[in-house]
């Protein structure tokens, strides 16, 4: 665990000794949810729905407050602060957030891990996320996984100019990433030239050439508008974008039984409406990206799997930085969920 934030997670708990009595003191308790991205974003749809489920099922004795656009606080920094000492009570990261607070987790962004939705979502809904957890838990302490959904589908690679259909058309180029070990890795993998740039100042990067392209969803490309710039996207599905709901522990304990099986269901209606947005947005965001002149070109196996290939040094220095516990681990979720899937499939067929 980082210094940060151990030195964060020992000030939340020295703060929680002092803290001011339970909000059961009062006739309701409001739970306030913060995140960094807007209303158009999943994760507010997402918000609504459990706010609306939350709200009904209590009968009143619960109350959730939405604040997007970094209205309660303006950095991860600042909510991630805000949610390890009990102001905030609900918070979202990516995987790449996430690994700032427990680097190991970065194994969730291992290139071409997941092979499609259906078995992300069953990997996400079984034992690894228990596991993470319960991890997550005993090293950072003060926060609880509560679910996991997706922001913005999948990541793919977008450029400007040059097109890319396999790793090796890679070469050379400028790829925008997020300051996240393993992104940074799996660009020098393929040869690329990785460069860790702001969200807000993306737009303008590619516009002026400062790089080449970068690793997003189509929903958030064309959201951000950086059709404008890019031309060029490849469905190589290096990451599948997940979304990780966190819930402040000591809160969480506060709610009696009653309210936290509601609190709990009421995550699992978020999970499944923050699941179903990107893809339902993604199909007018492809035909935006068509309409700008853009061109999304599909890998054939034989790409696919010389991306696949190329990416195996990420996975060679994750192993070396931190085991293969959770390399095996993802991989087996992978496996069983695969093999109940194609069970699915069978029952369904014959």
């Amino acid at each position: 665990m980082p210094a940060f934030w151990k030195t964060l997670a020992a000030s939340a708990a020295l703060g929680a000794a002092f803290a001011a009595p339970a909000a059961h003191a009062q006739d309701s308790t409001t739970l306030k949810i913060a995140f960094l991205g807007s209303e158009d974003d999943e994760d507010y749809d997402g918000s609504l729905v459990f706010k609306s489920f939350v709200e009904s099922a209590s009968n009143g004795s619960l109350a959730v407050e939405i604040y997007p656009n970094g209205r309660f606080c303006s950095t991860e920094e600042e909510c991630s602060e805000a949610l390890l000492d009990g102001r905030l009570d609900i918070f979202i990261t990516t995987n790449g957030g996430l690994a700032g607070w427990y680097p190991p987790a970065q194994f969730l962004d291992l290139p071409y891990l997941f092979p499609n939705d259906a078995v992300a979502e069953c990997v996400f809904d079984g034992p690894l996320t228990d596991k993470l957890r319960a991890a997550v838990l005993q090293d950072v302490g003060a926060v609880r996984l509560m679910a996991i959904s997706n922001t913005g589908g999948w990541r793919n690679i977008a450029t400007t100019g040059k097109a890319v259909h396999g790793p090796a058309d890679v070469a050379g180029l400028k790829l925008r990433t997020i300051p996240a070990d393993i992104q940074i890795q799996l660009v020098e993998a393929l040869g690329g030239s990785p460069t860790p740039i702001a969200w807000p100042e993306v737009y303008t990067s590619l516009a002026t050439g400062v790089v080449d392209g970068t690793k997003n969803g189509i929903t958030d490309i064309v959201n951000m508008q950086f059709q404008d710039s890019l031309k060029h996207v490849v469905l190589d599905g290096h990451a599948y974008m997940g979304a990780l709901w966190w819930m402040n522990e000591g809160n969480f304990q506060a709610l009696t039984d009653e309210e936290k099986r509601i609190v709990y269901t009421g995550f699992q209606e978020l999970k499944w409406t923050a699941r179903q947005m990107p893809k339902l947005k993604a199909v007018a965001a492809y035909e935006a990206f068509k309409a700008a002149g853009g061109e999304i070109y599909t890998p054939t196996p034989e790409e696919k799997a010389a991306f696949q290939k190329a990416a195996q040094p990420v996975w060679t220095w994750y192993e070396e930085n931190f085991g293969r516990d959770w390399i095996d681990a993802a991989q087996s979720a992978v496996e069983e969920c695969q093999t109940q899937l194609d069970a699915a499939f069978t029952n369904a067929t014959q």
